[in-house]
């Protein structure tokens, strides 16, 4: 890794730093889930089907797919910073004008823009972390961008809910537009400026790409991947269906504000660098897959509210020390091709994302909630059996990676 580098002439800021790439994480990856409250009310503003409003939110995921697997490698050639501020405007100016538009088919193909330039963000950030911070600051920092990641999911939620309700849903991307140029402002001020490596032709990028999956520690990392978001995205998919009929019969406010204490959860998320210098990093993401797979099979079983909460805390926490020990793997394991294993990565961890409601919402069709549960237990139980064959030479590169 190269010395930290001064900016202005002052050592860098490393906690300032690390709290801005916290926010872009939450304000970016919050645009994956800011449509999820607005179906409806673009079901009713367009005259279109819900089943044509969803659409809103598959494009975007679509789109911000096939981003990983190009702003990884470009990043490469232009820079880490270049390319988060890059992408930061182009979301800025993406998303403000979602805000004006007033046909439907317009807002889909925006919303496909601002998918694949949101996917400009995440390996370009996990890149720049391994190579511009100290390696002792690395996994808390890796941390707490996890965190934005993880808390996402609920902030762009309750945001584009809240913001809808109080005014109107074109507020809601005008109010994101300004976070992301503020964000990108932020970025071109604060984030220190690392030199440029030597630019990448195709041949050797199709090596890269060769020895990435080649990897066999890779491999095996991927495939707890695409576990994570499949059954984080599965189970809150059918909890709130299960929550709002009996026993239960709980209200969406109810019923929303049951998904928000899963934020209780994410806060080992910060931490988890602090336990993965000490313990390592592949007993630590071990510890995490066994608390979430445990999490689910009792939610499964249980249909007692006040356990019901208390696992689907639990199984969130160990997904918040999953995600970040699962990244520094990644991207150690991946050395001086990490962007592109990051790349790899967000790529199948979106693969994941994708596949969670369709199998979730297929076994409770056939099944019930306790059954798809199991299922999902068992899917992040093969995930878990992955990372017993995950080999790191020795006890130091098991406690630094």
């Amino acid at each position: 890794m190269e010395n930290p580098i001064n900016v202005r002439g002052r050592q860098n800021n490393y906690s300032l730093i690390t709290f801005l790439l916290f926010c872009c994480a939450l304000f970016v990856v919050s645009s994956v889930y800011v449509a999820t409250p607005l179906m409806e009310t673009f079901s009713t503003a367009f005259q279109v089907t819900p089943n044509m409003a969803a659409w809103t939110s598959s494009i975007f995921s679509i789109c911000y797919g096939i981003g990983f697997l190009l702003f990884g490698p470009l990043s490469d050639m232009y820079g880490r910073k270049e390319m988060i501020v890059f992408g930061l405007i182009i979301l800025s100016v993406i998303t403000v004008l979602i805000g004006f538009t007033n046909h439907f088919y317009i807002l889909l193909i925006l919303r496909g823009l601002q998918g694949f330039f949101a996917a400009t963000f995440a390996p370009s950030a996990l890149s720049y972390v391994f190579e511009v911070f100290p390696k002792n600051k690395v996994a808390t920092t890796i941390g707490f961008i996890s965190f934005g990641f993880v808390t996402s999911g609920i902030f762009g939620q309750v945001a584009g809910d809240a913001i809808n309700q109080t005014f109107d849903w074109n507020v809601v991307f005008l109010f994101f537009g300004c976070l992301y140029g503020m964000s990108m402002l932020a970025v071109w001020w604060i984030l220190p400026k690392k030199k440029l490596q030597e630019k990448t032709n195709v041949r050797e990028y199709l090596l890269k790409v060769k020895f990435i999956v080649t990897n066999k520690n890779l491999m095996l990392c991927y495939l707890i991947t695409v576990m994570l978001l499949l059954t984080f995205i599965g189970m809150y998919t059918v909890l709130g269906g299960f929550l709002g009929n009996a026993p239960f019969h709980l209200s969406e406010k109810q019923i929303l504000g049951i998904r928000a204490m899963g934020i209780i959860g994410m806060v080992f998320s910060p931490i988890t660098g602090i336990w993965i210098r000490r313990y390592g990093v592949l007993r630590i993401l071990k510890i995490g897959l066994s608390v979430s797979v445990i999490g689910l099979i009792v939610l499964g079983f249980t249909t007692n509210l006040a356990l019901l909460i208390t696992m689907s805390i639990i199984y969130v926490a160990g997904i918040s020390i999953t995600f970040p020990s699962i990244m520094m793997l990644v991207g150690n394991l991946g050395g001086k091709y990490r962007a592109i294993a990051s790349s790899f990565y967000t790529f199948i961890l979106f693969i994941g994302a994708t596949l969670g409601p369709i199998i979730s919402l297929n076994i409770m069709k056939w099944g019930n909630f306790m059954l798809t549960m199991e299922v999902l237990a068992l899917l992040l139980a093969i995930g878990l059996t992955g990372s017993f064959f995950i080999k790191i030479k020795d006890k130091s590169s098991a406690n630094n990676v």
